[in-house]
């Protein structure tokens, strides 16, 4: 009766292994099966449905969050940041995936993570309290200026560069135009066979003309934006000559001559500023480093002496 016993239940033991296995089986194949056909159903769903996943990153996560600081950054800036946002990315030439709202968002942004960044080096750092409220001040401030700050740099930068390519522009359009050409395809040689910022601001005074803008009103937007005295007093010349029916040659030479003449007269000006800046560097770096060659061998010849060595 015992071994029966035994024997009983190890069936049953055994029996209840086999379905469990068998469950588990099912299980398993089941959820294969399901992950198999959401793989299937993604792959032959529509590019209209798939579309938002197969976006990188940034335009998922990043850009709505930094729409959120839009908002927020209009309100602390100011009713007039977008026109003035807008005229300081014109000077800057537009850098890519800069635009007002992406600006204002930065702000925000930088704001945030100066406020953070000065908390944190005024609790580890300083000690006193008044101390570091100004550094967590001046970090807020930092971040927040800091995207104004870049653009202004570049906007700098880039005006330099047209001032320094703007003589030799003007030399080889009225080399064209006296050549033979008109101005439009001068200005096209121009925008052609130079680089840099002027040259793609006259490729886009070309673009402006072929869509059905005005000459005159291309020209006028080429000086809107910059703000360098040469280059709007050049396009004033030349919106005159084509409103009075000046010859165009005749005024791009004026024109050259002038401009030539106020880049020796700016050289001049820099060469007469030169003792001027370098009277602090020598002050306070070259003139104690002098002093203490020449003196130090005889101040410690003197101390020598009255210490009876």
């Amino acid at each position: 009766m015992v071994l029966l016993f035994v024997l009983g239940i190890a069936m049953v033991g055994s029996a209840l292994i086999l379905v469990s296995m068998a469950t588990r089986g099912e299980a398993e194949a089941s959820g294969i099966n399901r992950s198999l056909a959401v793989l299937e159903a993604m792959s032959a769903a529509p590019s209209a449905l798939t579309k938002d996943l197969d976006k990188p990153f940034s335009e998922r996560v990043v850009d709505p969050l930094l729409q959120r600081f839009v908002g927020l950054g209009r309100r602390v800036s100011g009713a007039d940041t977008g026109e003035r946002l807008h005229r300081k990315l014109e000077l800057a030439g537009n850098p890519p995936g800069w635009t007002v709202d992406r600006v204002v968002s930065a702000k925000v942004v930088g704001a945030m993570a100066g406020f953070l960044a000065g908390g944190l080096f005024a609790f580890v750092i300083l000690d006193s309290p008044t101390m570091k409220m100004v550094a967590v001040a001046g970090g807020l401030a930092a971040g927040f200026m800091g995207p104004n700050m870049f653009l202004y740099q570049r906007a700098y930068d880039r005006q330099e560069k047209i001032r320094r390519g703007l003589p030799d522009a003007i030399d080889l359009l009225t080399i064209s135009v006296e050549s033979g050409l008109g101005f439009d395809a001068a200005l096209q040689q121009v925008a052609r066979n130079t680089d840099g910022p002027l040259a793609e601001e006259f490729a886009r005074v070309l673009r402006e003309m072929q869509i059905g803008q005005g000459r005159s009103e291309a020209l006028r937007a080429l000086g809107d934006r910059t703000n360098l005295p040469e280059l709007r007093s050049f396009v004033s010349a030349l919106v005159q000559a084509d409103a009075f029916g000046i010859p165009i040659g005749q005024v791009l030479r004026v024109q050259s001559s002038e401009i030539r003449t106020k880049r020796r007269q700016r050289a001049e000006e820099k060469a007469q500023q030169v003792p001027v800046k370098i009277t602090i560097p020598l002050i306070f770096c070259i003139l104690p480093c002098l002093f203490l060659a020449v003196m130090g061998p005889a101040a410690i010849s003197i101390l020598a002496s009255f210490s009876g060595k």
